[in-house]
Formats: structure tokens, sequence, C-alpha cells
């Protein structure tokens, strides 16, 4: 009896010590900056207080925002960011981690990796700590391309960031993993690459050929105030039970609701099925769920104004141009930004086709028309990586989301098998 009392008690003592240590973990991360992307941060900021108001705690919420909204001269509420109309403030609290120029993909991948001695005198050198009992979520929302997504000055690239996904995996710096990726194009960074095997289950804002969207044009602002995908799944998180649903029913309803692009799911889909969206956003301390008014009459609110990516700057001309008086020198100012923007677009698609037409010149001059018109799944991640840095260094930024709207002309140009060296010839010229 005594024997059998003994080893109860040491098995609660052990189970205790297990569990007690199992922790929530996230990383949030807005890859942009400029008004012109104000959702972005907005997305992240209410990612933050989901998370908060669950019950993670800061220390172990790093947040990755380039922080240039808030006191932003254009923003008409100081100090108030918000990411929905009529929305409340979502910028209060978050954790000023990493901003400006220490949002790079580099600082990322060392924090996901706990790299403390690296992030020395970075920010505020947090770096996750978890370990094989915790549980972890990613969420990233900014601009993509085929195989890359942004960040302020750079970018990362697919197969950078599955590497490192690998590297926790092999040093145990979780238990299970979540991923969701705001970004153009953005299934392909996960897409037949991201191992099923790791206890990684990651979700998409669209496939790997298509643009992501955005949502709630504010007038006041200017701007755009939310993606798609982004508010579906938060506004969902903010309105439902989700220490009852389950990580595949919330996939599920964003996906019915993000009408505009096909939202994807990769890696472990059993974690989805088996697991519940708490288990990573962890869940309210009370049964007291956020009352969210947009929820029931998201839909048509959506189709109102929901824009791809790559046009945003030009629908917020646009907007702007429908309330500006006629014959005022705003109206004036506006039509020759509009026609700027347009012209631009056109010096962008041009140079690529040129890029294009010189590189099949040396080679395969028949191709032309297939590279421009087809959209074909990247392998040759290397070669993408040679041109695409050649393109960024010689011709255009690749934080211009139309830019990146066009890298899949580079990315179809090494798949029909051109070296990166034939490429970066014909950036040359």
């Amino acid at each position: 009896m005594h024997r059998q009392l003994l080893l109860s008690v040491l098995s609660l003592i052990l189970f205790g010590i297990s569990t007690s240590w199992a922790a929530n973990w996230a990383v949030l991360v807005a890859g942009s900056r400029d008004w012109v992307n104000y959702r972005h941060q907005a997305d992240v900021c209410h990612a933050y207080q989901i998370l908060h108001r669950n019950g993670i705690p800061d220390s172990n919420i790093i947040v990755m925002m380039y922080d240039d909204l808030a006191h932003h001269w254009r923003n008409p509420t100081k100090g108030i960011v918000i990411n929905h109309p009529k929305g409340e403030d979502v910028y209060h609290g978050v954790p000023h981690d990493y901003t400006g120029k220490d949002v790079t993909p580099a600082n990322f991948i060392n924090v996901l990796l706990g790299n403390k001695e690296a992030m020395r005198n970075v920010g505020s050198g947090k770096v996750l700590e978890s370990g094989p009992d915790d549980n972890v979520f990613i969420y990233y929302t900014d601009h993509g391309a085929v195989g890359l997504v942004a960040f302020p000055s750079d970018v990362l690239y697919a197969k950078d960031f599955n590497q490192t996904i690998t590297t926790m995996y092999n040093q145990k710096k979780y238990k299970q993993m979540v991923i969701y990726i705001e970004a153009c194009e953005s299934g392909s960074m996960l897409e037949d690459i991201l191992s099923d095997k790791i206890n990684v289950y990651g979700t998409t804002a669209s496939n790997a050929q298509e643009s992501s969207y955005a949502c709630y044009h504010d007038l006041l602002r200017g701007t755009y105030l939310g993606d798609v995908y982004s508010v579906v799944w938060m506004e969902d998180s903010d309105a439902e039970q989700i220490d009852k649903e389950t990580l595949y029913q919330q996939y599920i309803i964003t996906q019915k609701k993000t009408n505009t692009s096909h939202v994807m799911q990769y890696g472990d889909l059993n974690l989805a099925k088996f697991h519940n969206v708490s288990e990573f956003q962890s869940v309210q301390k009370s049964n007291i769920l956020k009352d969210n008014i947009f929820v029931n009459r998201y839909n048509n609110l959506l189709r109102q104004d929901a824009v791809r990516a790559e046009d945003v700057r030009i629908e917020i001309v646009k907007h702007r141009l429908a309330v500006a008086k006629e014959n005022s020198i705003e109206k004036k100012e506006l039509q020759i930004e509009l026609a700027q923007l347009y012209n631009d677009r056109n010096i962008i698609s041009n140079s690529m086709y040129q890029i294009a037409s010189i590189a099949l010149s040396l080679n395969r001059g028949n191709y032309l028309e297939m590279i421009i018109q087809k959209r074909m799944k990247l392998t040759q991640h290397d070669c993408y990586r040679s041109v695409t840095q050649r393109i960024h260094k010689k011709c255009f930024d690749l934080q211009n989301e139309f830019v990146l709207n066009k890298l899949y002309i580079m990315a179809n140009l090494c798949e029909i098998g051109l070296l990166d060296f034939t490429i970066n010839q014909a950036v040359d010229q």
C-alpha cells in the first residue's frame, strides 16, 4: 500500500515537472515599411494582442516590425494603429523587440535558432528559448514572390527558411510548430520543401503562383488596414473558442472566407487535425470571448474593396482621386502620381521581358512566350537566388511589390536549364 502511494506521488511529481516546463512561444514578423504597407504591421500588432490576451507572456513573444506607423506624419490618430474599420487600437503594449534596420532575414533566422550571441546588442536581444516540450507559432506578413518573402532591405529565401526549420527540429527547439504566412505566392515558401515528418504545420495566404489580397481600405488614413487571409484567421481567433477549434478547422474557415486567393496547407497535416488552435495561440483565462462586430458581415465588406497586393499603391491613389476636388492642385498631383505608377510598371515589365529575351537569344530563343506566360514550380533555388540578387543590385529594389510580381520570369529561366551566369549576363546588359 505504501509502495503504491509512493509511486503515485512520484508519478504526479514527474508529470508536474514535465508539464510545468511546457510553454508557448511566438515570433511575429512584419517585413515591410512605409505608410502604403500599413496593413502588414497592423496585422502583426493584432496578432500580438490575440496572443497577449490569451496569456502568452511578452517574454515568449518576439516581435519584428519597422515601427514607422504610430507616429507617422500621415497618421491622423497618433500613437494608434487599427486593423479593421472602426477597430480598436492594436498598437498599445506591443513589444519593440526588433525595429527599423534590425528587421532583417539574418536576425529572424538567429531569433528562430535561439542564437543569443548573434543578437547581443541588437534590439531587445530576445530569441526563442524554446525546448523539446514547447509549442512555437510563427506568423509572417509582407510582400513575397516565388521562393522568397521580403524584409525592409533584404529578402528571405524559401531554401534558407526551411533549412532553419530543419535545424530547429534537429536541435529540439520545439515539440510542434505552426507557421502562418501572408504574402503573394506564399505557398512557394513551403510547397515541396517543408517536410511532413518534423512536426511542423503551415498555412499560406495563397498558393505558389498567385497574389494575396489587401482589404479594409480606410479613407481617413488613405491606406489598407489589413490583409484578407490574416484578418480572417485573426478575427476567427478573436471570436471562436479556440480551445475547442482544431488547426484544421481554422484552416477551413480561413480558406472559405478568403475568397480572393487559394489558402493552402503544408507539412504535417495530422498535426492540424488533432491539435487545437489554443495549443499555439494559448487560450483566454476566462470564457468571455472578444466581441467582433465584423465577423458576420466580413464577406460583404471584403468583396467591396479587396485588391491584389501589387495593386495597392495604384488603388490608394485612385481612392484619393475620387474624393479630390475638381481642378484642384491635389487632383492634378494625384493624376501625375498615378501616371507615374503605371509608367514604372511598364518599365519593370519591359525590363524583365528584355532580360529574358537576351538570355534566351544565347540559348533556346523559342522559349520566350512560355517563359513570360507560364509560372513554373521553383526547384533551382541557387540559380534563382543568384539572379534575383543581381537584379536587386543592378536593376530594381526587391522591396517593390511589382518587381516581386515579375520574378517568376527569372525562376522560369532557371527552370528551363539556363545557368545563372547566362541570365546574369543578360541582367548586366
